[in-house]
């Protein structure tokens, strides 16, 4: 089964999508693997501090590396959507937006991840589904 390539335009806005979710999660890194007082603040309201904090910054950690490999950008997007997902509930039932006066920066961030990842999916939401039908065969 051939899979569809993507247009010059669609591709143009995945990678713009995919680049820009994993500058924001390669970012967040730093502070979670090195315990800043922020990160140690916001796992601890949620009752996750320090395991959480550590699974997370792996999980996006192994997202942003696999949105910038074209063939598994798809898979990065999927787990990046579910951490962000989390982050975003977390910040609507425990967190608030603002978290240590941050002016809704981190919530902001959390959104322009799911948006990206969002989009990187949904555009390449045939090569999941090739790969289930290889192995269907």
């Amino acid at each position: 089964m051939n899979q569809p390539t993507l247009s010059k335009l669609s591709t143009g806005i995945s990678w713009a999508c995919q680049i820009a979710a994993a500058i924001i999660l390669f970012q967040t890194l730093f502070f979670k693997f090195m315990g800043a007082p922020e990160s140690i603040y916001i796992f601890e309201q949620v009752g996750m501090e320090p395991f959480g904090r550590y699974a997370s910054g792996v999980a996006e950690l192994i997202a942003a590396a696999l949105l910038l490999i074209p063939r598994l950008s798809w898979a990065g997007a999927a787990i990046a959507l579910s951490v962000m997902l989390g982050a975003i509930a977390s910040h609507l039932t425990v967190l608030g937006i603002v978290v240590q006066d941050d002016g809704g920066t981190l919530f902001v961030l959390s959104l322009v991840v799911t948006v990206c990842s969002a989009v990187v999916l949904t555009l390449h939401r045939h090569k999941p589904l090739g790969l289930l039908l290889r192995f269907k065969k």
